[in-house]
């Protein structure tokens, strides 16, 4: 089976499915796959807080175009799944340069299911399609020309749990709500608090995990209810199981600005029935000022998108003054979309994590809260956690910080030509002014590109006695301090004076060796002719 879920909870639901008894459970991108029988199937459904659908995967094959698509679809015994008393609907991803359209894929795929059926019970014989609410919901999922078809067992998204009666303009999603608050490590032990909670999500599914409650009990149907091997006997005794049910001991303490908001929070806390558990007051953030000791804040801010107050800015410096002064001892995690939203808290994040909040692509921030300086605090044995990319990212900003990189090829010889073989740069006055070559070449649309030219030349002519005087000093020098002449000032002249010199053949039996000056060497071009 394959559990679906957003990016950056894959290895929370992972966990989840483990403690499920679920078998072989693999994280992947966005879902995870696991193996396990009827009983798991269902379980998966009614307890897994951080999965959005339940798939059970029922044919694979390859295609690489739409009519191998629509016949190898049309192959399958579609009458296990389906029956014409029966509505189906059909739910497309792709990720194909041949299929670039999800609309299309799935009227292939509804056209041979029903060409099957019209092909062996008669042309007006066909299960009907339905968009909401179908018997059997159909999902589709093409990667390259690898096809999958799954029977979604969930139906409507598991995200809708059933218990949100009303809400606020930007709600955060169920699913994500109770991801946050379980990679927080919260399990009801110490209090929760969220200080600007909206419609009450966070608060909500805080309740349900220290209390043990499934989230699937509040919704009314799941889509394997229709299946034709649906076992209503095996569901009943998971959808009554309470063994795993409990009083939580910490409270959940949950406010807001807007007297509407708490209101809306109050109605779904009552239709969830763990009013009990949850203490609500309207308060702005600004006006905190005690919390209870060591416990963890969860909170969804305005972003400035759908919820915009007069000054963001000054928003976000309320929430890292109230951090600051009033959560200290806590663990923050705080959702949010813009960095400079983030920038305005005025703290050093632990975790930084990209989720998705819908369609926004939000970061999300754990923050400890301690007293006095960082020092102090690691000397009482306290520890920020990182996360792996946290980890990552300061590996490679220490790496950056310690020495160079290392070159390529390219990079590591005109390094040395411009340093010399091992030694220090030396650059002339025409290096730096060369007119057209290099980085220093001329740039098209200046003014003065004449003046530049006649100082170069200028330099040149002085460069040029410079080079002599300091050969002179060079020859008087020790050999093994000389270096490579080319490298080190890269001298035209002495480029020219060796162009197609081969190498000296060995002296003959009882010749004399004469080594020639540097000097005469460089400027002597007929040497070789001697």
């Amino acid at each position: 089976m394959v559990a679906k879920t957003f990016k950056g909870l894959e290895e929370v639901l992972a966990e989840e499915l483990r403690g499920l008894g679920a078998k072989n459970v693999e994280p992947g991108r966005r879902m995870v796959s696991f193996e396990g029988d009827l009983a798991m199937l269902y379980r998966a459904n009614m307890c897994c807080r951080t999965a959005l659908r339940i798939l059970k995967p029922i044919y694979k094959f390859t295609a690489s175009d739409p009519d191998t698509l629509y016949s190898m679809v049309k192959e399958f015994d579609w009458t296990k799944v389906l029956s014409l008393d029966k509505t189906f609907a059909i739910d497309t991803t792709a990720y194909s340069d041949e299929f670039t359209h999800s609309r299309f894929v799935t009227y292939r795929v509804k056209d041979a299911i029903v060409d099957y059926f019209k092909d062996r019970f008669g042309p007006d014989k066909r299960p009907g399609v339905r968009l909401q609410d179908a018997d059997v919901l159909i999902n589709v999922h093409i990667s390259g020309e690898r096809v999958t078809l799954s029977l979604d067992s969930s139906g409507e998204s598991l995200h809708k749990r059933g218990y949100r009666v009303e809400q606020t303009e930007a709600p955060i999603n169920e699913v994500l709500a109770a991801g946050i608050i379980l990679k927080s490590g919260w399990r009801g032990d110490c209090p929760l608090v969220d200080p600007m909670c909206g419609s009450g999500t966070f608060l909500i599914e805080g309740a349900m995990i220290a209390a043990g409650i499934m989230p699937g009990i509040y919704r009314k149907r799941f889509a394997f209810e229709a299946w034709p091997d649906f076992d209503a006997d095996l569901f009943d005794s998971i959808y009554n199981d309470e063994s795993s049910e409990r009083e939580p001991s910490c409270r959940i303490i949950g406010a807001d600005i807007s007297p509407k908001a708490i209101a809306i929070a109050r109605a779904n806390i009552k239709q969830a029935g763990v009013g009990r558990y949850i203490d609500l007051e309207v308060k702005a953030i600004k006006d905190w000022t005690e919390a209870p000791a060591d416990g963890i804040l969860v909170t969804n801010p305005p972003y400035g998108e759908r919820i915009v107050t007069d000054d963001m800015d000054r928003l976000y410096r309320e929430i890292g003054s109230a951090l600051k002064h009033v959560f200290t001892g806590y663990h923050a995690w705080i959702i949010a979309l813009r960095e400079e939203h983030f920038n305005a808290i005025g703290l050093s994040p632990s975790v930084k994590e990209e989720v998705f909040n819908g369609a926004l692509e939000c970061q999300l921030r754990e923050y400890v809260i301690f007293d006095g300086d960082y020092n102090s605090f690691r000397r009482q044995g306290g520890s920020i956690r990182h996360s792996k990319d946290a980890d990552d990212a300061t590996r490679e900003n220490k790496r950056e910080r310690k020495g160079p990189r290392r070159m390529s090829d390219d990079e590591w010889r005109s390094e040395a030509r411009r340093k010399g073989f091992g030694g220090k740069e030396r650059r002339t006055k025409s290096d730096r002014y060369a007119p057209k070559s290099g980085r220093f070449a001329e740039k098209p649309g200046r003014r003065d590109d004449k003046r530049r030219q006649d100082s170069s030349e200028r330099f040149d002519r002085r460069d040029r006695q410079g080079r002599h005087r300091d050969d002179e000093r060079h020859e008087s020098a020790p050999r093994e301090n000389q270096e490579n002449p080319l490298a080190r000032r890269r001298n035209p002249e002495a480029l020219k004076s060796i162009t197609g010199r081969g190498p000296s053949l060995p002296p003959q039996h009882g010749e004399n060796v004469v080594m020639r000056s540097r000097r005469g060497w460089r400027n002597s071009s007929n040497d070789s002719d001697k």
